[in-house]
């Protein structure tokens, strides 16, 4: 009977106890929060909203057309869309476009390491291992950065070209051509290089 009784109290005193821990529980988990808030104006003022994206895509592929035709189609790891004073599109990890004709046959293709469109301004900087492929000419052409003027449809650089088609090599220190590449050509031309197999 003795050991019947000690159980019972030990259950009465767990019930008991239990009470006054899921209390003391609460009671700490309301304090850590109203601790934990703050509105000290100076920590309000650091935070800057404009530094952080409105929104951000991972993945993302973007499509333009016209006419419900095809005409650009925009891949990339990731996209950052900013409202600062300037509005922003950057993508950060790389971006690929393909441009299209007649909204079927691929005309050429621009690829980069990452790049930022100005949307205010209709400009698009690509910077980084630009590469250029026209499929039409057969001309890859290699830069270290390329800007897009969406409102004029030009596209343009002022760095370093080399321009690859079949067994010729052609250095320049620019590039200019509207945004269909019909007229695309090296500007300030260095030389041509003829590669015999």
């Amino acid at each position: 009977m003795k050991i019947e009784t000690l159980r019972n109290r030990k259950a009465r005193s767990w019930k008991q106890n239990s009470g006054f821990l899921l209390f003391a529980f609460r009671f700490s988990l309301i304090a850590l929060l109203l601790a934990s808030c703050s509105n000290d104006i100076e920590k309000v003022r650091a935070f800057n909203r404009r530094d952080m994206p409105r929104q951000v895509l991972d993945g993302a592929a973007v499509t333009r057309s016209e006419y419900g035709n095809l005409q650009l189609e925009l891949r990339a790891p990731e996209i950052r869309i900013y409202d600062s004073p300037e509005h922003l599109t950057v993508y950060p990890r790389g971006v690929e476009m393909t441009f299209f004709e007649d909204g079927r046959a691929a005309k050429a293709f621009v690829k980069a390491d990452s790049a930022i469109s100005k949307d205010d301004r209709d400009l698009m900087e690509a910077y980084g291992n630009v590469v250029v492929i026209d499929y039409h000419s057969g001309d890859t052409t290699y830069l270290h950065n390329i800007v897009w003027n969406t409102a004029d449809g030009r596209l343009w650089s002022d760095t370093t070209v080399r321009s690859v088609n079949g067994h010729r090599v052609t250095y320049g220190d620019g590039f200019d051509s509207d945004d269909r590449l019909e007229n695309l050509h090296i500007v300030r031309q260095r030389g041509t290089i003829e590669i015999n197999d």
